[in-house]
């Protein structure tokens, strides 16, 4: 059986390679941003604003999906650098069973608690029961969640990331399709934005059971799933940066809607809202094109390839600059037009989001080579760097930020969070990179 990551790969490989997996990230990141457009546009912005109140629960849910996901998958494709290929299958099996358990657990512990979750979440009396209706559905569909987030990273690591991005992009036309026809027409408001969403995350996780299903000369299939802690508990090790990256999303997506409730209201926490579309956007990329390769380190690692492991850092890097630069460029250049997709350009909301993402942006500049940094390490088995790059990150600069500046600077303070905390987090980067280099030979 040929395996495709086995092959030599250049510069236009490693793009082609990376680039169904790219894509399908941003289209599971629409999946959220559609939601939003047809909220703020026929339900309101006051229901926009619920729907980013309801976020840090669904952070969470992505943040335990997404580790068992990157820390397997890393273990899996390593398991195959080195030939023991039965291993491999054995692992992908479990590794499935426990995403589809966990989301099980979010599915029944979600509901029975939905009202202390929406208060903990800090939504006010006029938000208060949108949040609770799209939590409900976001809670129900929770397995779905979980198996999609798994699939995608298991299509890319069983070589197949073009089959993982046809199944996402029906998934996404579905959940365009279905939001358009709940709220529209139906009238079904934030609980037809939340079906849609729900209904489209089945596709690919029904679809991810029946590839892995069958054999059919594919090197990763499903075979008898065997309980082995010891891979349980490296695969959440492995997997923690990517878990401390969504759960920081959370924490900080919470202290967001804290502090733009406290300047502006519900108007602050939309306009929040907003800015944080403009950037799961471009997050999507860099997680998309690191976690597209992903399977590639690992398996030179495993393979002992040091001459392909140089290249494939190299051609990263370079890659991940240019595309930090060109989305701060697409930032400041088609802001105005995108934000009146959401508002219209006279409304409050429109005006605050402008002046506010001419800050913001500037962390796009910085955030793509950190977020491939600790997708290198998680690749390369090393759980503790890329979760300490992702923790400093996305936790300890960006939650000491938004808690310090808007003290010091006011409204200002608020939007210079993110560029801080990216500003800081790219020298941590650059140590560890630095630090690490003559252990794994990337560079």
């Amino acid at each position: 059986m040929s395996n495709t990551l086995a092959k030599k790969f250049d510069l236009f490989s490693l793009i082609k390679f990376a680039l169904p997996n790219t894509i399908m990230m941003v289209f599971l990141s629409m999946y959220v941003i559609v939601d939003g457009i047809f909220i703020s546009r026929f339900v309101g912005t006051t229901a926009l604003s619920a729907v980013n109140m309801v976020f840090p629960a669904l952070s969470i849910i992505l943040a335990v999906a997404i580790m068992i996901a990157t820390g397997g998958s890393a273990i899996i494709a390593r398991r195959m650098g080195e030939g023991k290929e039965q291993e491999a299958r054995t692992n992908l099996s479990f590794l499935v069973l426990v995403e589809i358990c966990f989301g099980i657990l979010v599915m029944i512990f979600g509901n029975l608690f939905l009202d202390q979750i929406v208060t903990l979440l800090g939504a006010s009396a006029a938000q208060f029961e949108m949040c609770r209706v799209y939590a409900r559905i976001i809670f129900l569909f929770a397995p779905c969640f979980a198996l999609q987030t798994g699939f995608e990273t298991f299509f890319v690591t069983a070589g197949k990331p073009t089959i993982g991005l046809s199944v996402v992009v029906v998934a996404g036309i579905t959940n365009i399709v279905l939001d358009y026809v709940f709220i529209v027409p139906l009238q079904m408001g934030i609980l037809g934005a939340a079906l849609g969403t729900g209904i489209g995350t089945c596709i690919p996780a029904l679809s991810g059971i029946l590839f892995f299903l069958r054999k059919g000369g594919k090197t990763l299939y499903f075979v008898k799933p065997e309980f082995d802690g010891r891979v349980l508990l490296k695969t959440c090790a492995n997997g923690s940066s990517e878990m401390v990256t969504n759960l920081s999303n959370a924490v900080t997506t919470f202290l967001f809607n804290y502090t733009f409730m406290k300047f502006f209201g519900e108007n602050g926490v939309a306009s929040i809202t907003i800015i944080l579309y403009f950037q799961y956007i471009f997050t999507a990329l860099y997680f998309g094109y690191s976690n597209g390769i992903a399977p590639v380190i690992s398996f030179k690692y495993g393979q002992g390839d040091t001459g392909q492991l140089k290249q494939v850092f190299k051609n990263s890097v370079w890659i991940v600059s240019c595309g930090s630069v060109l989305a701060f460029i697409f930032s400041r250049i088609l802001s105005g037009l995108v934000i009146k997709v959401f508002t219209p350009e006279q409304s409050p909301v429109y005006q605050l989001t402008l002046g506010g993402i001419s800050v913001f942006s500037i962390g796009f500049l910085l955030m793509g080579i950190s977020i491939f940094a600790s997708a290198l390490f998680t690749a390369l088995s090393d759980g503790f760097s890329s979760a300490v790059i992702s923790f400093a990150r996305t936790f300890v600069f960006l939650v000491g930020a938004i808690l310090l500046l808007p003290n010091l600077l006011g409204e200002n303070g608020v939007w210079l969070s993110v560029p801080a905390a990216e500003a800081c987090g790219i020298i941590v980067t650059f140590l560890f990179l630095v630090w690490k280099r003559k252990k794994y030979q990337y560079c």
